[in-house]
C-alpha cells in the first residue's frame, strides 16, 4: 500500500501536468492537455533570444505560408508606423498571434504597445499575456524570461495605480512562481482577497499554491468557497478533488471529479477522471 506521502507526491505530480491544461483555457476552450495539444494546434514558439524579430520568425515556421505572409505585411506596417498608429498596430499583431496560440510574440507586441502608450490597462494586458507565455512554453530559456517580463509589466502597472487588484494579483502570482519572494507574493494575493473576497483569479492561485505546498486542508476550504460562492469551474472542482483525494476522502474526491467532468465536457479530461474515479472506488 502506498504511504500517504507517496500518494501526495503522485497527486502533486499529476497536478503539475494538468495545470497548464486547466488554467490556460476557459470553459469553451477546454480541449486537450498540453501533451496532446500538438495534434490540433501549432506548438508554442520557442524563442531563446526572446527578441521580437526572433519570436516572430520562429512562430512563422509553425503556421501556414499564407498566414506567415499576412504577418510579414502587418509587421512591415508596424515598423513604418509611429505614435498611436504604431501602438494600434502592435495590438493587432498581439491579438492575431494570440489567436494562433503563440503567446510569446503576442506578449512581446503587447509590451511594445505598453511602451508606446504607458497605461494601466496596457501594462496589465502585457503582464497577463507574459504569464500565459510562461505557462505555455516548455523552453527552459524562455520560461524564466517570460515570468520576469510579466513581473516587470505588473510593476509598471502598480506604479500607475497601486490599488489595482488585477495588477496586484498578477504580481503576486509572478512572485510566488519566481521563487524569490514566495511568501510576499502569497501575502499580496491574500490582501487582494481581503479587499475583493470573490476575486476568482487570486483565490484560485491561493488554492493551487496550498496544494503544491501540501496544505490540503487549506486548499479544500479555498476551493469549496470558490465553487459554492464565486464561480463553479471545471478546474476549481478538479483541484478540490485532488485535495480531497490527498487526504483520503475518496467519496468527496469522486463527487468533485465528476463535477469537473460534467462542467468541462471534454473527452480527454473525461477519460482521465473515469480512470481516477475507478481507482478511488476500489
Amino acid at each position: 500500500m502506498k504511504s500517504p506521502r507517496t500518494t501526495q507526491i503522485v497527486i502533486i505530480a499529476g497536478i503539475v501536468l494538468l495545470v497548464g491544461f486547466l488554467f490556460s483555457q476557459d470553459i469553451k476552450g477546454l480541449v486537450k492537455p498540453k501533451e496532446d495539444a500538438a495534434a490540433t494546434m501549432p506548438q508554442e514558439a520557442q524563442t531563446p533570444g526572446l527578441s521580437l524579430a526572433e519570436a516572430s520568425a520562429t512562430a512563422k515556421n509553425l503556421i501556414s505560408n499564407a498566414a506567415a505572409k499576412e504577418f510579414t505585411s502587418l509587421e512591415s506596417a508596424f515598423q513604418k508606423a509611429s505614435g498611436e498608429e504604431k501602438v494600434n498596430q502592435a495590438k493587432v499583431l498581439a491579438q492575431k498571434w494570440d489567436d494562433l496560440e503563440q503567446a510569446i510574440p503576442s506578449a512581446l507586441y503587447l509590451e511594445e504597445a505598453a511602451n508606446g502608450q504607458s497605461t494601466l490597462e496596457n501594462w496589465v494586458k502585457a503582464g497577463d499575456r507574459f504569464l500565459k507565455a510562461f505557462d505555455n512554453t516548455q523552453d527552459s530559456v524562455a520560461k524564466p524570461v517570460m515570468l520576469q517580463k510579466a513581473n516587470t509589466a505588473y510593476a509598471k502597472a502598480i506604479e500607475l495605480d497601486s490599488t489595482d487588484l488585477n495588477a496586484k494579483t498578477g504580481m503576486g502570482i509572478t512572485m510566488v512562481n519566481g521563487g524569490g519572494a514566495p511568501m510576499a507574493g502569497i501575502t499580496m494575493l491574500l490582501d487582494v482577497v481581503k479587499k475583493d473576497p470573490k476575486n476568482f483569479r487570486a483565490n484560485m492561485n491561493l488554492g493551487m499554491f496550498a496544494i503544491k505546498s501540501g496544505q490540503f486542508d487549506k486548499a479544500i476550504i479555498r476551493f469549496e468557497e470558490i465553487v459554492q460562492h464565486i464561480k463553479a469551474t471545471p478546474d476549481a472542482y478538479f483541484y478540490l478533488a485532488t485535495a480531497y483525494e490527498s487526504l483520503g476522502k475518496n467519496k468527496e474526491a469522486i463527487d468533485a471529479y465528476l463535477q469537473s467532468k460534467k462542467l468541462a465536457a471534454n473527452p480527454t479530461l473525461s477519460n482521465f477522471i473515469d480512470k481516477k474515479v475507478a481507482e478511488l472506488k476500489k
